[in-house]
């Protein structure tokens, strides 16, 4: 499932097998669901909310969904009283700019290595997950940022995230460009 590397903590932690979907494994729900008959696997899941688990072998659209009406709720909370509500549209943008980003951050990290530093940061590795859609061509991009860090620290544990994170999320924003090239001040969506 693509989110954080707490998973791959928890799973070492727990003597756990922890399958990342990478060109190293088979993605696609088929895979998934061997994964699933093998005993190797109880929940899977891909970038655009696709999740499933042993009570279906399929993308359970309700998770989907339910994702999508949290964000969107989120977004309009304040609007309750009136105003005009944010979209999905809302929170996609063009994407030529999230594409001149990417090719940009291609090519940042082709040039990295490990110990390079980056702010206060020392980088472990980066890493450049792909995915290439047989489909048609889209106008719109959504364009994900994650964030994490690990701290020991459990006094740290309760700090909001977006103030215990706050030295890393202005170094992503800066060295992505998001602003540069996609005019996006923020982003639309934080979880």
């Amino acid at each position: 499932m693509p989110t954080s590397g707490s998973l791959d903590r928890v799973a070492q932690k727990l003597n756990l097998r922890f399958f990342e979907l990478c060109p190293l494994v088979p993605t696609g729900w088929k895979f998934f669901g061997n994964l699933m008959d093998a005993g190797k696997l109880s929940i899977c899941g891909e970038e655009s909310f696709g999740i499933g688990s042993d009570h279906i072998r399929e993308k359970d659209g309700i998770w989907a969904i339910l994702a999508w009406l949290s964000i969107l709720a989120y977004r309009n909370k304040d609007k309750i009283s009136g105003g005009k509500l944010v979209s999905v549209a809302d929170v996609e943008c063009e994407s030529e700019g999230a594409n001149n980003m990417i090719e940009y951050l291609r090519d940042l990290i082709s040039k990295s290595k490990a110990g390079d530093k980056y702010g206060s940061y020392i980088l472990e590795f980066a890493d450049d997950f792909a995915y290439t859609d047989p489909g048609t061509g889209s106008a719109v991009a959504t364009v994900r940022i994650y964030i994490e860090q690990f701290d020991p620290d459990v006094s740290k544990h309760d700090m909001d995230a977006q103030i215990a994170l706050k030295p890393l999320i202005d170094l992503a924003l800066s060295v992505s460009k998001l602003k540069e090239f996609t005019g996006r001040e923020k982003p639309t969506v934080i979880t």
